[in-house]
């Protein structure tokens, strides 16, 4: 099972549970994003796929929540009651990964989303967010580049003579994104 696969069969079930708490079209849109990043990275721990869908909407709620708690708007606990929980998992590049893209501007993580975790041609992403295409090349470019810097940052990754990163992965305590 893909991530694609996943957008395309829940992304829009997903986002009308989102907009029944936000109640705000482009908050949800932001959410709904920050939940497909985190289905991403954490897509493969998912032992059994008939618990898809709810581990799908545990997600939202976990999001949903950590939104609220930024924003300090007060909600109900009863409103997100969770009853699967994930399962637990090693850290792996996709935690820092997933951190990184959380931090990332807006402007370059919509594209590197769009194109690189859905699968989109750069073309679709430019025609979608109403950009011209040469302004996606360079935001996904400028994007990658953060991500890679991210790495070197978070993990000690660095950068060998062609052009890749190169490391071991530190503990999760050692990581300075993912925690």
């Amino acid at each position: 099972m893909t991530t694609k696969h996943v957008w395309d069969t829940y992304a829009q079930d997903i986002k009308r549970f989102i907009l029944s708490k936000t109640k705000d079209e482009s908050v949800a849109d932001d959410i709904l994003q920050e939940t497909f990043i985190k289905v991403h990275t954490k897509l493969q721990t998912l032992k059994n796929d008939d618990k898809l869908i709810p581990w799908l909407f545990s997600v939202a709620r976990y999001t949903l929540m950590d939104y609220f708690k930024t924003k300090k708007i007060k909600v109900e606990l009863n409103d997100f009651e969770v009853t699967d929980t994930l399962e637990n998992h090693e850290h792996t590049e996709k935690d820092c990964l997933r951190g990184i893209l959380v931090n990332l501007p807006k402007k370059y993580r919509e594209p590197i989303f769009l194109s690189d975790i859905m699968g989109l041609k750069q073309k679709e992403v430019a025609k979608r967010l109403n950009l011209s295409l040469s302004t996606v090349k360079s935001q996904i470019q400028h994007g990658r580049k953060q991500i890679a810097r991210g790495f070197m940052d978070c993990c000690g990754y660095e950068m060998n003579n062609d052009g890749y990163l190169v490391g071991e992965l530190k503990d999760k305590d050692d990581c300075k994104i993912c925690n």
